[in-house]
């Protein structure tokens, strides 16, 4: 007979090696995610804005547009990824990082920066894979907050119940 790998949450809970793979690809590109935007801020937006400008000056884009892009980046990636890494609304977080990475994906393509673009496609797959399998995900901020509500409304339950 086959045994399901698990590792013990809590008493009659216990997570699959699914259930920790998913955490675990989900915290390193959240990390990875969230660290390029704080390593980006620390180092000055306005330095990240100008060599983004400087990158698609001969291209159909208007200088400025790429330097608010460029200045707003760091901030919405250190965002979006410290959502995915803490597990915050992942669903909206990874639909962000999604069309985040799509739009980068559309700039690198637009300068002709094939390597890039191909590397920005291996992080379109991971984004894809954690949405796909979202249901997986439950060692995060909001299955904490999903177990805090159902025991709050068990204990109201309870409460009404005991009350009637």
């Amino acid at each position: 007979m086959l045994r399901k790998n698990t590792m013990t949450k809590s008493g009659t809970e216990s997570y699959t090696d699914t259930n920790l793979a998913y955490f675990l690809l989900r915290a390193t590109l959240g990390l990875n995610i969230c660290l390029h935007g704080v390593s980006r801020i620390l180092q000055g937006p306005g330095v990240f804005a100008n060599s983004l400008v400087e990158s698609f000056h001969n291209t159909l884009l208007p200088d400025w547009s790429v330097h608010v892009f460029g200045i707003g980046f760091p901030w919405i990636e250190m965002l979006l990824g410290g959502l995915v890494l803490f597990g915050v609304s992942p669903r909206l977080a990874l639909l962000g990082g999604s069309l985040l990475i799509c739009l980068l994906t559309f700039g690198s393509s637009l300068i002709q920066d094939w390597n890039t673009a191909g590397l920005q496609l291996v992080y379109t797959m991971v984004y894809a894979g954690l949405l796909a399998f979202r249901t997986k995900g439950c060692l995060s901020v909001d299955s904490l907050r999903h177990i805090t509500d159902l025991s709050s409304a068990l204990q109201f339950d309870l409460q009404c119940r005991g009350e009637r």
